[in-house]
């Protein structure tokens, strides 16, 4: 394709596309400007995080890993078409997936890769990063990193396949693959081209054509939980370990000064709201499956460093003490504390004696990041 470009009507000049002479440029182009990759195509208003890049697997590196909002997992792998291996481009990356899905199975693992990236990259931590750049809450934090658990636990990926030019054979076995499998593959052409001090990049995405149902674990929509839709989850969810979250909240609702609830579209949650602490944010909020999402790192804008380092001393005391494991209070700032339906019991005690120790810390009141 020729594209003219002109100043007010006048000069028009004739730019024709430009070669891309490395693989290197484009994977670099990709993780630099991942708006390249038109998923808007595929889901209104997504943008993609590319978590990172040349990411090790047993199968070997993939190009690029990247997550939208809904925690949904693309791997990407670029091809140029002059590269005499490109018509295994398709397999090489159904290999990486495969190998992702099988040997990344330790959620916790996974995790601290992806914070390690993003620490290496943007000098913050994954949750802060995703928190950001997806302009999401609490829940939607929740959400994102449901997504991805459950996504890598069923192998439910997303394929993106970037290329300078693709051919008609390409395009058909993606349409193919699209029509008559569980997951989903695009292809990516991009066309080059180069005015002056600046480049000009149009991508053309493949494969969206083909529109079909795919397992899901995310909805666009939000909704506001309240007690009693909130139990009904965690009656689902626990079965008959459900009365010890009921408990804990009983017991949290009877120290806070009030209870919010949480907005998130796949699992319900609550946050004992105290005034002393923050008018709205909480350090820990507890969720339907037995789950507990700490996010301290909310306060590092609205307290003083010392209060910050007081309420994550606060959090591995005790959480160290229930057996969970050794934690630093650089952990502690950098993941979520996920605690299973299975060993919530065991660290009760633990839980009740955090609760309490905020009732009577004081943080300094700042103006209200979340308002």
């Amino acid at each position: 394709m020729t594209i003219i470009i002109s100043r007010s009507g006048r000069n028009a000049r004739v730019i024709e596309r430009s070669v891309i002479e490395k693989e290197e440029y484009l994977q670099e182009y990709i993780h630099e400007n991942p708006g390249s990759i038109p998923i808007y195509e595929i889901k209104e208003n997504r943008k993609l995080l590319v978590v990172a890049r040349e990411y090790e697997t047993v199968s070997g590196p993939i190009d690029a890993l990247a997550i939208d909002a809904d925690g949904d997992i693309y791997i990407v792998e670029t091809k140029l078409y002059r590269n005499t291996d490109k018509r295994r481009v398709v397999a090489q990356a159904l290999d990486y997936g495969a190998s992702l899905w099988r040997h990344s199975r330790n959620f916790e693992i996974l995790m601290e890769r992806f914070d390690n990236e993003i620490e290496k990259r943007f000098h913050t931590s994954f949750q802060e990063k995703v928190t950001e750049f997806f302009d999401l809450d609490e829940d939607g934090v929740s959400d994102l990193i449901d997504g991805i658990r459950n996504n890598l636990n069923t192998g439910t990926l997303r394929f993106v396949i970037m290329m300078d030019t693709m051919d008609e054979r390409l395009k058909d076995l993606i349409l193919y693959i699209n029509q008559n499998s569980n997951f989903d593959i695009y292809g990516v052409e991009l066309d080059h081209y180069e005015f002056e001090e600046y480049e000009i990049m149009i991508p053309r995405m493949f494969g969206v054509e083909v529109k079909k149902v795919v397992a899901s674990r995310t909805s666009s929509g939000r909704r506001k939980w309240d007690e009693e839709s909130f139990f009904l989850q965690v009656e689902e969810k626990l079965r008959e370990r459900n009365g010890d979250l009921h408990e804990f909240y009983l017991f949290c609702k009877k120290i806070a000064d009030s209870i919010s609830w949480g907005t998130g579209n796949t699992k319900g949650s609550f946050t004992p709201v105290m005034r002393n602490i923050h008018p709205k944010i909480f350090p820990l909020s507890f969720y339907s499956d037995g789950s507990v999402l700490e996010k301290i790192s909310w306060y590092v804008e609205i307290a003083e460093p010392e209060e910050v380092n007081r309420i994550k001393e606060i959090i591995c005391n005790e959480l160290n003490e229930s057996g969970l494991g050794k934690m630093s209070a650089h952990d502690v700032m950098k993941y979520s504390i996920y605690l299973g339906m299975e060993d919530f019991r065991e660290r009760y005690e633990s839980l009740k004696r955090i609760v309490m120790n905020f009732k009577g810390l004081k943080i300094g009141r700042q103006p209200d990041r979340t308002s």
